[in-house]
């Protein structure tokens, strides 16, 4: 069968993949993209997006109950679940139709259905239609993205146990829901049906929620998901999820006081998402893996010439859509010829709860362990201006500076809006910006900006509206 001959492969249609097609493509790259499923991966269908739409008609929803207090008079507020559903559901069809587009009139040809890696250089495709396809190429891109972590558990396969795919899809808000995990994922839902009205339980085997961001603001975030009247169980290990006598499920977790029974209607497995390989027969490629990803270098080239791997496949895993898109963009660069390099050591990471929560850099944990000596300057949302305006006056910002030379080492934002504001820290942090240099940038009035100048000023002087 004669074989389609292409420049540039990708195996893989989410934010890596189709990032390195579109680039690919405009650098003149004769380009194939292949994804077995909806354009866009998991980030588009299932993750990024879908949650995105829930949680602002969930801050929508929230801000309508509390209409009298800005002077508005309305009757008994509700909602409809199947309606915000098929908003959500019409939100990723205009984007994925959308990028579907994009693909086009980039000229890069789309195949749907599972590609298969005989060689570096040639593919087999079985498409969705059930026809089979042969593919040559000259550098290979793979972006197979990751899956669910699924613990070894009792009772996990029983009715009512969902990952956050099958929560997104849910046709009505449970009375009580158990979210198994203490990550970004898990607390975004969380916060999500709490705010729909589930009485939400969140049961985290460790000692700390989101491990990676700074201590204190994440005891902070908890503080404001409690008050929303989520109950948050730490070094909780589960045991075994039951069938309940009543009906719904009953979870058994061991607690510090002993074994406890949590009753759900659903349960929300999310404590992780790990590398999908996509069923690529790695150890025939001779590629360098391990179970946490595929080893590549700062070109994203793996260990096998013309073969690049981007986005969560990657080992050091970042799982960010933000990361795959720019490693995307350097896997296309370097397969045209072009030097370009990713450098992960500045990455913003965002948690879309209520409030956000939003850190780039050094923790002040971080900090001190590397041996700084650490000065710390804060400022509150509560003492901002157009926070008060817009009642979203919940939360703070927190510098993290090296007291020897005044270098911003890390910025973190707790309060609405704080995934926008975080760009000013990755800026800053990444190039070495000093606290003085904050402090001395006009910052626009009235902005919610101003609290992250108001923070600087705290570290050089004194913040002017704060004591």
């Amino acid at each position: 069968m004669e074989a389609h001959h292409y420049q540039l492969t990708i195996i893989g249609g989410g934010p890596g993949g189709y990032t390195t097609a579109l680039r690919g493509a405009a650098l003149g790259l004769k380009t194939l993209l292949i994804e077995k499923e909806a354009l866009g991966g998991t980030c588009l269908n299932h993750g990024c997006i879908p949650t995105k739409v829930l949680t602002n008609t969930a801050s929508i929803y929230q801000k309508i109950k509390k209409a009298d207090e800005y002077g508005f008079t309305t009757g008994p507020v509700g909602f409809s679940f199947q309606k915000i559903q098929a908003r959500k559901g019409a939100v990723v069809k205009q984007l994925t139709d959308g990028l579907g587009k994009l693909l086009k009139g980039a000229a890069v040809d789309v195949w749907h259905g599972h590609a298969r890696s005989e060689s570096p250089s040639r593919l087999v495709v079985q498409l969705n239609d059930g026809a089979t396809r042969h593919v040559t190429t000259e550098k290979l891109v793979l972006a197979t993205g990751s899956e669910e972590i699924m613990p070894s558990l009792p009772g996990l396969t029983l009715p009512g146990v969902i990952t956050s795919r099958e929560a997104l899809a849910l046709a009505e808000v449970p009375p009580n829901l158990a979210v198994i995990g203490g990550g970004v994922v898990a607390l975004e839902m969380a916060s999500i049906f709490a705010s729909f009205g589930s009485a939400v339980t969140i049961v985290h085997r460790s000692e700390r929620l989101l491990r990676r961001m700074d201590l204190e603001m994440v005891r902070r975030l908890s503080v404001f998901l409690r008050r929303q009247g989520i109950e948050i169980k730490m070094n909780t290990p589960l045991q075994e999820i039951e069938q309940a006598a009543a009906g719904g499920l009953s979870l058994t977790a061991q607690t510090n006081k002993g074994t406890e029974s949590i009753a759900a209607d659903k349960v929300l497995l999310s404590i992780g998402r790990r590398a999908c390989f996509g069923n690529q027969d790695l150890d025939g490629l001779a590629l360098k893996y391990s179970p946490r990803g595929i080893g590549v270098n700062e070109y994203m080239e793996t260990n096998i010439a013309g073969v690049y791997a981007v986005g969560d496949v990657t080992t050091p895993g970042y799982f960010l859509a933000h990361v795959a898109t720019h490693q995307g963009l350097v896997a296309a660069q370097n397969a045209a010829g072009q030097k370009s390099g990713f450098h992960g050591d500045i990455v913003p990471v965002c948690l879309f709860t209520n409030p956000e929560l939003a850190s780039v850099g050094l923790t002040e944990e971080e900090a001190r362990e590397k041996g700084y000596t650490v000065k710390i300057g804060k400022f509150p949302f509560s003492a901002n201006g157009k926070a008060v305006t817009q009642g979203e006056a919940d939360g703070l910002v927190k510098l993290v500076s090296d007291a020897a030379n005044g270098v911003v080492l890390g910025v973190h934002i707790l309060g609405a809006h704080a995934s926008d504001l975080i760009q000013e820290g990755t800026l800053a942090v990444s190039q070495g910006v000093k606290v003085s240099d904050l402090s001395d940038l006009i910052h626009p009035h009235p902005t919610l900006s101003e609290a992250v100048w108001e923070a600087s000023l705290s570290i050089t002087g004194s913040a002017l509206h704060f004591k």
